[in-house]
């Protein structure tokens, strides 16, 4: 949010200091105080509106419009997310794919599984959409083979956010393809060999030494399938069918998106009534919907529920998840109030003028914007409209240009904490407090930045060698 008629007049350094006051703050409230974090979240808000200066009259609007933008985007995903998880798992339909996985890959490689069906539907799908789809498989296998809700969690997270990071159509590696230039069908093969190692690495082998130190209990959020449901469980195929509506409808959008953006649809598809109907139609909230419709249906009323028990099945699905929803909108509101103090815009105009190597300098702008304001793609973007300018006159190939969109976008993803939403998200969906999250998540998001960034570089150097 900007604010009109007013200029930050601190400078990056104070604004860093009460950055970095604030977080350690909050992280005394929720650790040490034991304060609610949703209370924290808004306390540390208002106080640091406050500290960096924005005008008295501009800091309720300030901290409400960071919670409604976050909640526009988080609180129907989670509510029909909820909905399509309470209602695949009570059916029997989480313990039926639970059953085909380990069926398929044995116990023992539960968690690969549950990671390889995550690489593979999040390559289309953005990682919250994702996350929640696979919820209730992964609390299915969890439940079903014990060793804690971590063992088989951080692989599936893991996989939806190194393909979120890394991989076009997501709109991070797509916005710093189109500032720098970069070819897209280059930037997926950059981003492919660096998604697959990273994921296998830092989610997958981290997720099983995490999980077996910390075994926390699967969380209750989507309730648990009664005896008959698990006695005569929906075919594996319809639950499949479900589950991949949602995930084919986005992708619709996205692709749809992608081409239009690429030129290989016309100019004019876009004014087109098929076209702007089909990317409805594939827009997050509408494709769960349409899923929980569908899945109301085929997992409920051919199953034989009634329309009195859906509603309630419906209904009880929602409790749990308020906390979710709030808590991550206060999440996004902290996140808000750093942007709209100016953090980034001071940040960027600092460090712009660091005399480093330039895929060195990229990495390391985006991760430093990152930490200091929480979210990956104002990171991302404010990362690459810097250092554009630069790119153009480096004189670099086509593959190193895609290198170094995937070491931005690695910067933009590493230490994942208390300012940026999507570490309440995991937290909260995870059953996880502050100090767990910190420990896991944020350590894991951190691995992945690294070993993005590690693999970028060495594409880099070999496509420089080769051209």
């Amino acid at each position: 949010m900007t604010i009109e008629g007013w200029t930050q007049t601190l400078g990056a350094g104070p604004l860093l200091l009460i950055a970095g006051a604030a977080i350690l703050v909050l992280l005394f409230l929720i650790i040490k105080l034991r304060m609610h974090a949703l209370l924290a979240l808004i306390l540390i808000s208002l106080a640091t509106a406050f500290a960096t200066g924005i005008p008295a009259d501009k800091v309720v609007p300030v901290l409400v419009n960071g919670f409604g933008s976050t909640l526009g985007t988080v609180a129907l995903l989670v509510g029909l997310g909820a909905m399509l998880g309470r209602i695949v798992e009570t059916s029997g339909g989480a313990k039926a794919l639970a059953d085909y996985l380990i069926n398929i890959f044995g116990e023992k490689r539960a968690p690969f599984a549950l990671g390889l069906a995550s690489l593979i539907f999040g390559f289309p799908i953005f990682f919250d959409a994702g996350l929640v789809v696979m919820l209730p498989v992964v609390f299915a296998v969890a439940h079903r083979l014990g060793g804690g809700v971590l063992r088989y969690g951080l692989p599936a997270a893991g996989a939806f956010s190194v393909m979120h990071i890394f991989l076009p159509p997501h709109p991070g590696p797509v916005s710093a393809a189109t500032f720098f230039d970069a070819n897209i069908g280059l930037v997926l093969i950059a981003g492919l060999i660096t998604a697959i190692p990273t994921w296998y690495i830092t989610a997958y082998l981290f997720g099983l030494w995490t999980g077996k130190k910390l075994v926390l209990p699967v969380p209750e959020l989507l309730g648990h399938a009664d005896t008959a449901a698990e006695e005569n469980p929906p075919r594996f195929r319809t639950v499949v069918g479900v589950l991949l509506l949602p995930l084919v409808l986005i992708f619709l959008n996205t692709g749809l998106s992608t081409l239009a953006s690429s030129g290989v649809l016309p100019a004019s598809a876009k004014t087109e009534a098929w076209y702007q109907i089909l990317r409805t139609l594939g827009e997050t909230p509408v494709a769960l919907l349409i899923a929980v419709l569908v899945a109301m249906f085929v997992l409920g009323r051919l199953r034989g529920s009634r329309g009195a028990t859906l509603e309630k099945l419906l209904e009880s699905s929602l409790g749990p998840v308020c906390s979710v929803i709030l808590i991550t909108g206060a999440g996004g509101m902290f996140g808000g109030v750093l942007r709209t103090s100016g953090i980034g815009t001071a940040l960027a105009g600092v460090l712009g003028d660091v005399g480093i190597p330039l895929l060195l300098a990229g990495f390391l702008i985006s991760a430093i914007l990152r930490i200091a304001q929480g979210s990956a793609t104002v990171a991302l973007t404010t990362t690459a409209g810097l250092i554009a300018p630069a790119v153009a006159l480096a004189g670099m190939n086509g593959m190193q240009v895609a290198a170094l969109v995937i070491a931005v976008a690695a910067g933009s993803v590493v230490v994942s904490h208390v300012n940026d939403s999507g570490f309440w998200l995991v937290g909260r969906f995870f059953g996880m407090d502050v100090k767990t999250t910190l420990k896991t998540w944020t350590v894991m998001e951190t691995l992945i930045g690294v070993m993005g960034f590690a693999i970028a570089a060495a594409i880099f150097g070999v496509a420089g060698l080769a051209g």
